[in-house]
């Protein structure tokens, strides 16, 4: 299912706690996360140089992101049982936060893995 350019833009537009419910309910309902990959994942970092494992709730958001240092990146499925049981695990023990929906223009969300997996869980009560 594609997403129209109209509600690509206005999901952008929003401001990034709203893009991260938007992103929690969106994953849930669709079963997947996407990050970007090419020879590895796509990472990022804060300000004071925390490193950072950008999320998006679908394929289109993530392509936006496809510029500059991300050049050479395609987006990439992650199931919602890998993101969920491997991946926030890892990064936990990695030390690296989630960064829930870069825009081109703003960073994403960067809650703790604890957060991001109980609004998961939260949010999968619904369904």
């Amino acid at each position: 299912m594609s997403i129209s350019q109209k509600q690509i833009s206005s999901v952008v537009s929003l401001k990034g706690q709203q893009r991260y419910e938007y992103f929690v309910k969106m994953v849930v309902d669709r079963e997947e996360a996407w990050g970007l990959y090419q020879d590895g994942w796509a990472l990022a970092a804060t300000e004071n140089g925390q490193q950072v494992f950008p999320l998006w709730p679908a394929k289109e958001y993530a392509q936006l992101c496809v510029n500059r240092e991300w050049m050479d990146y395609v987006p990439a499925p992650i199931p919602l049982v890998e993101l969920m049981n491997d991946l926030l695990p890892k990064l936990r023990a990695d030390g690296i936060l989630p960064g829930v929906f870069y825009t081109p223009s703003d960073v994403g969300v960067t809650p703790t893995i604890d957060q991001l997996l109980e609004d998961l869980n939260e949010e999968l009560e619904n369904y």
